[in-house]
């Protein structure tokens, strides 16, 4: 996901490839680092001798690239004789580097990247003019989206601006494991896959009786009648499978949720809602224990996770990511696609790349033909996980466990992944499977071979199935897509009944 840093994975970590304020503070660092270095006439061999480091570890500091931890970012300041603070000053050190930085920040930047152009490589030996003229381009392009996008998009805006919460956060809200530990204790959980009983349990603390009906509005997963202190949910979930819509509608109690007043509290309800599902039914101590003992013998498995607690694969793996950052010390990534390749739901803290468009926007875009999440689907044997490595152009290897499960909608793919550092932990890590991407340059996966399109570029005409919520306009209402009426009609028939 190319070239492996020889770096030690404690001393460094990747940053995230969106020009964000993190990655343009490591930019300057490294220009700052590598006008040190040239003006005391010191070659990059020398520089990394003097800390102890590869050379390329060093090179990747200067470029922006990685971020040096706080241990090796003192040996540089010593080796450079100048002080820590000196090197992390916010400007750029020179009118060139500031010009490089911009340049730099706009080629990793997510409208750069959908043009599918190959970044220029900058160094010493670029003309100013021709990074003059790079960067000018880019803003012409980045303002022309900045006007496609005033139409409204408040709906993938604050999609996208949860997400980077969420990377932040390692995805981890401790304040939600904590309302999930006390919903436990309260039912007198003491370990193992939490039953239905305990989830009705839950449902009957906090006052509420459940119903499962052949008539629910078609526009929801439940209904709560607070008036009543019912839950209604489908008649056609399976008694183990309800657990989880029961928590997700409980959520609301919960969390003391309101009305949203928009998208963004919207999605913000979506994921408290699916989160508490997860920290309940996999519950913190119980899964960190198992995930600590399954590290400690590198045996950290999706399946193991899903089986010892009795849930869907996508949310162990999800519950996965919850929980690695901050108790096991792994970043890493998740994603979810359907079998037409479109990217549903991801999450990385890892610096995975993963597709998008020019405003940043994940869902919808089309996951490479070469990553695991698209590969499994060719493999004959979907009953066992596959894993795989993947070289990436725009960086790095990554390794990926993925399973293909089936829904109404068709087949999707889960997939988790991490960066090679932290393969070694893994069951599956000794795979043969690799594979390489160059996307977002369409010649990895997305344009025939040239024998076909000569062969095939006048003959095809092939009649597009239009999804149907292509040209539809995103669904209103204070719940969005939720039909008002038919919920209040249902509400009022099952009183009266």
């Amino acid at each position: 996901m190319v070239d492996m840093l020889t770096a030690a994975p404690d001393q460094t970590q990747t940053l995230a490839p969106p020009a964000d304020e993190g990655e343009a503070d490591a930019l300057v660092l490294g220009r700052r680092i590598r006008e040190r270095r040239t003006r005391l006439g010191m070659k990059l061999e020398q520089l990394a001798a003097a800390i102890d480091r590869a050379p390329s570890q060093i090179s990747a500091i200067e470029n922006g690239r990685r971020e040096p931890r706080l241990p090796i970012l003192r040996a540089l300041a010593q080796a450079l004789d100048c002080t820590v603070d000196e090197l992390l000053a916010d400007e750029a050190p020179n009118e060139r580097a500031a010009l490089e930085i911009a340049v730099e920040r706009a080629q990793r930047g997510p409208v750069f990247r959908s043009l599918g152009i190959r970044p220029i490589r900058v160094s010493k030996a670029t003309p100013d003019d021709t990074l003059q003229a790079v960067l000018g381009l880019h803003q012409e392009v980045e303002r022309l989206h900045r006007e496609r996008a005033a139409t409204p998009e408040e709906a993938r805006r604050a999609n996208t601006e949860l997400r980077a919460e969420m990377r932040v956060r390692g995805n981890y809200y401790p304040e939600l494991e904590a309302a999930a530990a006390k919903l436990l204790d309260s039912v007198g959980y003491s370990g193992g896959p939490v039953s239905q009983q305990s989830v009705a349990g839950i449902a009957e603390r906090l006052g509420f009786t459940l119903h499962y009906v052949g008539d629910l509005p078609h526009s929801t997963r439940s209904v709560i009648d607070q008036r009543n202190g019912r839950i209604y949910l489908s008649s056609t979930l399976p008694s183990r499978d309800a657990r989880a819509p029961i928590l997700r509608a409980l959520a609301s109690v919960v969390c003391g949720h309101e009305e949203p007043r928009g998208y963004g509290g919207f999605l913000r309800q979506r994921v408290e809602a699916n989160y508490l599902a997860g920290a309940v039914l996999l519950p913190e101590a119980s899964a960190v224990a198992a995930l600590a003992e399954a590290k400690k013998l590198r045996q950290i498995s999706m399946e193991d996770l899903r089986d010892a607690f009795g849930v869907s694969y996508e949310m162990a793996a999800h519950r996965f990511t919850n929980l690695a950052t901050r108790h096991l010390d792994l970043e890493v990534h998740f994603m979810k696609a359907h079998e037409s390749g479109a990217l549903i739901k991801a999450y990385e803290n890892d610096g995975v790349r993963f597709p998008s468009d020019a405003l940043g926007n994940l869902e919808g875009a089309s996951v490479c033909r070469n990553w695991t999440a698209r590969t499994v689907f060719s493999q004959p044997d979907l009953f066992n996980p596959w894993y795989q490595y993947t070289d990436m152009a725009s960086g790095g290897t990554y390794w990926c466990t993925s399973r293909v499960e089936k829904a109404k909608e068709g087949q999707y793919s889960v997939s988790v992944g991490v960066p090679f550092d932290g393969v070694k932990w893994f069951r599956g890590r000794e795979t043969k499977h690799r594979t390489r991407s160059d996307c977002p340059d369409e010649r990895c996966c997305r344009r025939a071979s040239d024998e076909l399109t000569r062969k095939w570029d006048s003959a095809a005409w092939p009649e597009a199935a239009t999804p149907t919520s292509l040209l539809a306009a995103l669904p209103t209402g204070t719940f969005p897509g939720v039909d008002a009426h038919e919920v209040y009609e249902f509400l009022e028939a099952h009183e009266q009944g």
